[in-house]
């Protein structure tokens, strides 16, 4: 299976220029890639619009060989774990909204069983991403956007965390997209990287 962007170009509007222009990007499953650049070139928007939840003003997304259906294989992490779940949700509710991690994955990626019965502003960013990142880990995830995961988090939770992932991204042959400032994070982890600031402006 394989994910692609095929000439994609975005901006937000008409009279702005374009953040993302004419961007080739390709993941194969099983793959890591990074994807670098200085803070406004677009890393985001771009993780945003392979994981679909923005669309490109031009060119398009390509997941070949994935299925149609509820779920989406593509999953995306994002680095504020507030913005991305739902404040009248209890955690239980929150994880179990498309299936219901193992108890050895809420294990090993340190979630503790009373936190279940919380709501998200009773847990600190580092528990809600502990969350966001089991229930992104799903069995039908063919490709994980990981956008300054563990960004918030101290340096031993990071680790935690970051090896968490690669151990079942590499039991599971999901692609892994990670966006970082961590360069020696991406080059210790990622097949490749990927330099958005070759697409100009």
């Amino acid at each position: 299976m394989q994910l692609r962007a095929e000439k994609v170009s975005f901006k937000y509007n008409d009279e702005d220029d374009f953040i993302l222009k004419d961007v080739d990007f390709t993941i194969n499953e099983g793959e890591i890639v990074g994807l670098v650049a200085p803070s406004g070139y677009g890393k985001t928007t771009l993780a945003k619009i392979l994981a679909g939840y923005k669309k490109p003003n031009k060119g398009k997304v390509v997941l070949e060989d994935g299925k149609d259906g509820r779920y989406n294989q593509v999953q995306l992490i994002f680095q504020h774990p507030e913005k991305a779940v739902n404040p009248k949700w209890k955690m239980r509710d929150i994880l179990n909204e498309a299936y219901t991690p193992s108890k050895e994955l809420l294990n090993s990626i340190g979630i503790e069983d009373e936190w279940l019965n919380r709501w998200p502003n009773e847990l600190s960013g580092g528990e809600l991403q502990r969350f966001c990142v089991a229930r992104a880990l799903s069995p039908q995830t063919k490709f994980l956007i990981a956008d300054e995961m563990t960004t918030m988090l101290d340096a031993i939770t990071q680790a935690q965390i970051l090896n968490v992932v690669l151990d079942i991204v590499k039991k599971q042959n999901i692609g892994l997209v990670v966006i970082s400032h961590e360069k020696a994070i991406l080059d210790k982890i990622c097949d490749r990287l990927v330099d958005l600031t070759k697409f100009q402006k």
